[in-house]
């Protein structure tokens, strides 16, 4: 049995949710999410809360509904308040610009990356520090991770986007012949 079949998943007074057949729509202050709920897995809804049931008793069912579960509650947490990813980029000569949403980037190769933001994100630049916002958990860890990906922090000089939580471990660089 899994550990979130038929408990209970409260809805705040802010979210209004929605259910159509599979689809699930939850509304907040930050926007809108849709969710399809997998086959044999079925929400309902009762008195600001929501459950999730399996239709039938196979093992994959149950991992689906702690999938469901999970992703209706990020969903709530989404609109309610919001995903933020923070990175920050070290580096001499290593630049970052939004134009309009175009995200560009001068890292030290020989063109500059322009990186198209998707629609439901928000990018916020400081000095060598981006944030990423939005409502989808998912496309926010998406685009933070390819934003790292273009330049990833190195070990022996510590070059590159690294997350603001992350901790890099450093190596020494080649010794000296003596």
């Amino acid at each position: 049995m899994s550990r979130y079949e038929n408990k209970p998943l409260a809805v705040l007074p802010a979210v209004q949710v929605s259910l159509k057949d599979r689809d699930v729509v939850v509304k907040g202050a930050k926007g809108e999410s849709t969710f399809r709920c997998p086959e044999n897995t079925k929400v309902t809804q009762a008195a600001g809360v929501l459950t999730v049931e399996r239709e039938d008793k196979n093992k994959s069912t149950g991992s689906l509904v702690g999938l469901t579960y999970r992703m209706l509650q990020n969903m709530i947490e989404g609109v309610t308040t919001g995903f933020q990813k923070d990175l920050d980029l070290t580096g001499v000569g290593y630049r970052m610009a939004m134009k309009g949403q175009i995200l560009n980037l001068q890292l030290g190769f020989s063109h500059d990356i322009n990186f198209e933001v998707p629609k439901g994100i928000q990018i916020e630049l400081k000095p060598n520090h981006v944030t990423i916002r939005g409502t989808d958990k998912q496309l926010v860890g998406q685009v933070a991770d390819k934003i790292r990906g273009f330049r990833p922090v190195e070990p022996y000089k510590g070059k590159g986007f690294k997350y603001s939580d992350e901790v890099v471990r450093r190596k020494a660089g080649k010794s000296g012949a003596k």
